[in-house]
C-alpha cells in the first residue's frame, strides 16, 4: 500500500454491500461497518450467492443452508439485519444484464448513498508482495455492481423494475472497494475492530473447512494495521473510490 489513504467521507446515511460470497466482507471491512452502524447509519448486504462450493468436505445441499446462517449470525454482530440472498449458484457467477438486474432491484430498493464491494481486478496483492488470481465471482460480481448502480438511476434501464414498484434511485454517490490494489481512501476501524473479529469468526464452519491453521484475529488485525499506518492511526479499512459519472 503506497502513500497516504484519505479519510472516508461519512456524510451519507445509508451503504449497501455486494458481495459474491458469504465471509467475503468480514477480513476486514466488517469492522468498517461496526463503525457506519454503531454512528447510526443504515447497512444492508447483498450476498449473490450462498457459498455452497466453499466448504469442500460439506455438500453444497448442506453448506448453502449452513453458510447463510453464518453470515446472518456475523452481519448481526456489526449491525446488520438487512441481509439478502440472491441464490447464484456459487463459482459460476457470471456478470451480464440478469445479475445487473437484480443488483438494480435491490439498490431501488435500499436506496442507499454508498455501495461496497471486493475487488474485481484480476489478481490481488498479498502480504509478502506476491499476486494472487482473483475468482471468478468476485469479478463478476464486482462489475455488475458498477453497472447496476448506474442502471438504479435510469428508468428505460430495465423498466420492468418500474412495474414492480421500484423506483428508479440516482442517489449512490460513490462505490467503495475493498481489497483494490492502489486504495484511495479508508476509515478508522481502531475502535470497532473487535465486532469486526467476531463476525469473521462467526463462519466457523467455512473456516474450519479451509483445513489449515487460520487465527481471525490475527488476519483482521495485521491487515487492518496496514492500513492504518497509511490513514495514521492505529487500525483502518482501505477502500478504492469510484466515482459514478456525472454525480
Amino acid at each position: 500500500m503506497n502513500g497516504q489513504l484519505q479519510v472516508m467521507p461519512e456524510e451519507w446515511s445509508r451503504a449497501m454491500a455486494v458481495v459474491a460470497h458469504p465471509d467475503d466482507l468480514e477480513y476486514g471491512a466488517a469492522s468498517a461497518v461496526a463503525r457506519w452502524t454503531r454512528a447510526g447509519r443504515s447497512v444492508a448486504y447483498v450476498i449473490v450467492t450462498d457459498g455452497e462450493a466453499g466448504i469442500d468436505g460439506l455438500d453444497p445441499a448442506e453448506a448453502g443452508p449452513v453458510r447463510q446462517k453464518e453470515q446472518i449470525a456475523s452481519a448481526a454482530l456489526v449491525g446488520v439485519d438487512d441481509v439478502t440472498f440472491l441464490g447464484r449458484r456459487d463459482g459460476v457467477v457470471e456478470t451480464g444484464l440478469d445479475l445487473r438486474r437484480h443488483i438494480a432491484r435491490h439498490i431501488r430498493r435500499f436506496r442507499p448513498e454508498v455501495l461496497v464491494t471486493a475487488t474485481f481486478e484480476m489478481t490481488y496483492g498479498l502480504a509478502d508482495g506476491q499476486r494472487i488470481l482473483n475468482q471468478a465471482d468476485h469479478r463478476a460480481v464486482g462489475v455488475a455492481v458498477l453497472d447496476a448502480a448506474r442502471d438504479a438511476g435510469n428508468r428505460w434501464v430495465f423498466p420492468e423494475l418500474l412495474d414492480e414498484g421500484y423506483a428508479p434511485w440516482t442517489g449512490v454517490r460513490h462505490v467503495y472497494v475493498v481489497g483494490a490494489s492502489d486504495p484511495t481512501h479508508a476509515a478508522d476501524v481502531t475502535d470497532t475492530l473487535e465486532p469486526g473479529v467476531a463476525s469473521l469468526r462467526a463462519h466457523e464452519a467455512y473456516l474450519r473447512g479451509l483445513g489449515r491453521d487460520f487465527d481471525p484475529e490475527t488476519f483482521v488485525r495485521a491487515t487492518t494495521a496496514t492500513a492504518g499506518a497509511a490513514l495514521g492511526v492505529p487500525h483502518a479499512v482501505a477502500f478504492g473510490q469510484i466515482r459514478l459519472q456525472g454525480v
